[in-house]
């Protein structure tokens, strides 16, 4: 497995991964914040627009197993929109891809997922992040880093990296 930046030919597979990757949150994030595809092309190259840089883990043959996204918003950094295929989960893809972001900052890390999405959670518990533990704080974060809706808002945590 190798790490790589995505490039604008990328887009298209980026977006299958996404989408197949996605499919674990149907069922279990509220239903009026699903939708298909879960993110449509054209949001996630308005991501890329609005500054997140995506990275992709590509097997031997050059195929995209799974992307990461990190963005610097004011004072901090996000990692945004990490996915990983269905067929790739468990072989340590995200974990590669996030342990080759980190180090591209020496701001504070956070990461905003859905509280239903249980998986996700631990697996960054696993990665030394914690939850935010107030919703007030949670809240302050979300509106300050991220543009999401109120819904998203309720629906969603975030998580910053422990310090060492």
């Amino acid at each position: 497995m190798q790490i790589l930046p995505c490039t604008p030919e990328n887009h298209a597979e980026m977006f299958a991964v996404v989408n197949d990757s996605a499919t674990a949150y149907r069922g279990h994030i509220p239903a009026d914040v699903w939708h298909e595809p879960y993110m449509p092309l054209a949001e996630l190259e308005e991501e890329i627009a609005a500054g997140v840089r995506f990275w992709k883990a590509v097997d031997e043959a050059g195929a995209i197993l799974g992307i990461m996204g990190i963005q610097d918003v004011k004072d901090v950094t996000l990692i945004r929109h990490a996915y990983v295929r269905t067929a790739a989960r468990g072989k340590g893809v995200g974990g590669a891809l996030l342990e080759h972001l980190l180090p591209m900052t020496n701001k504070p890390v956070l990461i905003g997922t859905w509280k239903a999405a249980t998986w996700a959670i631990s697996f960054y518990e696993k990665h030394g992040f914690e939850k935010i533990p107030t919703e007030a704080e949670k809240d302050r974060l979300l509106s300050t880093y991220w543009t999401i809706s109120g819904r998203q808002t309720e629906t969603s945590l975030v998580l910053r990296q422990k310090k060492a």
